[in-house]
């Protein structure tokens, strides 16, 4: 007999002592039907009594059986713990779920509401409009240092949205027009405290790069307008479907060493731009990757260019990187490179004036149109043959500039330690850019060199974007036409001096190092880029992540778990050696969130053959049980349940059994819908543990 439950036959005692301890093991039996505790209670109970009052060996053997049957007992109620468990919500309840958690604030129940509907009113619009929350203990000091902030942060917005206009291939008051309504939505519904909003260089060459192919900018003007504020219009819906419906893991398949390749990539792309502005080339290709934008570069030498204009720019830049170069080894002088940018478009714009330099060859900004942002909602283009093309394209630009802006707002949140919603902020971005493509505004997000100027000038709010935007908008009514003489080389050099920060040598080295499929994506991002097109980059990295997961998917890892000694705790015995094996069990966990038919009959033979490799190797006997643990298993569908079923039927026909542990809530509930519970016996355990117990307790009671 098994003698591990610690009772041994023992014929020394008298029949008081025995009756005795008999009683005390009923009352202990009767606690046991409600607390189940471990058959490691049941040893050390066993064992005391062992050496205080032994029993005569017929009642031992009538007390370890009633013990058994007890725990066998407790085990099976514990089971029912996972088989009783309540319907999960449908894929119905879950989207209305979603929906609610964005609007009615989280632990409201439905009876305080009615009892108090203005109080909820005023909670569901600080949901909306944070800004209602904080502007309560909003102080005096907190507006001191946003103006200061804010200007600062203007004086550098100015100069980088005429630029990334001319990058986009928009007039100048475009970018202004962006950096002027965005920035004041974004302070009603943003929860950054330090992000910019406005205009950015990755998303500018993305909209011009995809548009232009639909209608040329410089033969249609006009409608190569339209066409923008119709995307802008498409990607504020994505992006605000997103938030409402709380898909923001959409935005994850843009991967952070896809974003690392991409963002170099279009570094590199910008720079090679900037080159017709620098050199004042007057032909120059339309085309982004970097042999085409060589090529227009070289037959520029046969045509006349003027070298004042690189003078100019290459001077400007290098004032600017010098600058930039004193703001980090003094952080106090963290405002010279905010505003070297607008000193810059000043100086160079007096020295052309004076000089008269658009004379002689340099080219100049010319007229910039004052005024506020007019309506720009009698433009957008719903009936247009490129509509369809709009939406993939709105929804390639809601992607990326989420991207960005979530990366940028997060890191910042972190830094002063308070949580960033994701699913808010893409509403908030969404509801800009529907209102920006109503108000002659492209798409904006958040800028990193700006927030982080934002962030180093002392913001404490998102007061400092409506600083800033009033700052652009006084700009637009009185000064535009100050900048009429402003050089197009001054502009190229200062988006020129903003890109080094979108090359990160030292991160694509770190994913190197940790995982070279994320570095794969992160090349393949690049290269595409920079040698075919920005879409181009985006879909190679999109498809070298799907492939990444897929391959994990089809072929997950599965692994052999044994105990650790002294504990409960199950690992796989790969990792921990010292994890002791059990004699006659096979315990399998599939590292894998999905069974699904993707993966199912992989994950099926792959048991199998471990099965048949067990007992080739293992001496101490062949496997009676097979426990699968489900820990890790989230979902299931109907080819999962089906490979089940045929594991089940080919481990019966070899006189094995199959046990499952801990299987999750949709998972457990399929698994009973499809009656496959039943067809394993009702072999289903709480954990791998009590699956392991009751079958070493069955083998027990069989001896």
């Amino acid at each position: 007999m098994d003698d591990s439950l610690g009772i041994t036959p023992s014929c020394d005692t008298g029949n008081h002592s025995a009756r005795e301890t008999h009683t005390e093991l009923s009352k202990f039996s009767q606690t046991l039907q409600t607390t189940t505790p471990s058959s490691l209670e049941f040893s050390k109970f066993s064992q005391t009594h062992q050496t205080t009052t032994p029993l005569p060996a017929t009642e031992t053997c009538n007390i370890e059986e009633e013990m058994f049957d007890l725990e066998k007992d407790g085990l099976a109620a514990r089971a029912q713990y996972v088989l009783n468990a309540p319907k999960p919500p449908g894929l119905l309840s879950e989207l209305v779920n979603s929906i609610r958690e964005n609007i009615v604030p989280r632990g409201r129940k439905l009876q305080s509401i009615k009892k108090q509907p203005i109080s909820h009113v005023v909670s569901i619009l600080e949901g909306i409009f944070p800004i209602l929350l904080w502007c309560r203990n909003y102080k005096l000091t907190k507006f001191k240092n946003d103006l200061l902030a804010g200007l600062t942060l203007a004086s550098l917005s100015i100069p980088q949205s005429i630029g990334y206009a001319t990058l986009a291939k928009l007039d100048p008051q475009y970018g202004l027009y962006t950096s002027v309504v965005p920035p004041l939505i974004y302070a009603l519904m943003g929860s950054s405290r330090e992000i910019a909003i406005g205009p950015v260089a990755v998303v500018s060459l993305l909209l011009s790069s995809m548009i232009q192919k639909l209608e040329d900018p410089v033969a249609n003007p006009i409608a190569y307008r339209r066409l923008v504020f119709t995307a802008t219009l498409f990607a504020g819906f994505f992006q605000t479907a997103f938030g409402l419906l709380r898909l923001g893991f959409l935005v994850d398949f843009l991967p952070h060493a896809a974003i690392v390749g991409f963002m170099a990539g279009a570094a590199i792309i910008i720079g090679l731009q900037q080159l017709k502005g620098l050199l004042g080339i007057t032909y120059f290709t339309n085309k982004t990757d970097v042999i085409s934008v060589l090529n227009s570069v070289w037959k520029s030498v046969h045509y006349p260019w003027n070298p004042h204009n690189f003078i100019i720019g290459c001077s400007f830049l290098s004032f600017i990187l010098i600058t930039r170069f004193l703001g980090r080894r003094n952080k106090k002088l963290f405002w010279l490179p905010a505003i070297a940018p607008l000193i810059s478009v000043i100086l160079s714009t007096l020295i052309v004036f004076l000089t008269r330099a658009d004379k002689h060859g340099v080219k100049i900004v010319k007229h910039i149109k004052e005024g506020l942002n007019p309506s720009s909602a009698d433009q957008l283009e719903f009936n247009s043959p490129h509509t369809t093309e709009l939406v993939k394209i709105g929804l390639i630009i809601a992607v990326v500039a989420l991207t960005e802006a979530i990366a940028v707002g997060r890191s910042f949140a972190s830094i002063k330690k308070y949580h960033l919603d994701g699913n808010k902020e893409m509403v908030a971005m969404g509801f800009m850019n529907i209102a920006g493509s109503l108000s002659s505004c492209y798409v904006a997000t958040g800028s990193f060199s700006r927030t982080a100027v934002n962030f180093s000038a002392g913001c404490e709010t998102v007061v400092s974007n409506i600083v800033m935007a009033i700052t652009v908008f006084i700009t637009l009514e009185l000064f535009t036409r100050l900048l009429y003489f402003t050089p197009i080389a001054i502009l190229a050099s200062i988006i020129l001096s903003a890109l080094p920060g979108l090359i990160d040598f030292g991160e694509a080295y770190n994913i190197w190092k940790v995982d070279k499929l994320d570095f794969l994506a992160c090349i393949g991002a690049f290269f595409g880029v920079v040698f075919a097109s920005v879409e181009i980059g985006l879909l190679v990295a999109v498809t070298i992540s799907f492939a990444k997961i897929i391959l994990n998917s089809i072929q997950p890892g599965i692994e052999t778990l044994g105990r650790l000694p002294g504990t409960d705790m199950f690992c796989d015995v790969n990792q921990y050696p010292m994890a002791i094996n059990t004699p006659g069990i096979l315990t399998i966990r599939v590292k894998s969130a999905l069974l699904c038919f993707a993966n199912a009959n992989f994950i099926r033979e792959r048991i199998l053959k471990w099965v048949n490799e067990k007992e080739e190797v293992d001496a101490k006997g062949r496997i009676q049980l097979v426990v699968l643990d489900m820990s890790n298993l989230m979902n299931i569908d109907t080819s999962g349940i089906a490979s089940l079923e045929e594991l089940h039927n080919k481990l019966a026909s070899h006189g094995m059994k199959l046990a499952i542990a801990n299987p999750r809530w949709q998972v457990i509930h399929k698994l009973k819908l499809a009656n496959f519970v039943e067809k394993i016996g009702g072999m289903v355990f709480l954990t791998v543990g009590e699956a392991i117990d009751a079958c070493g307790g069955a083998r027990m009671g069989n001896v």
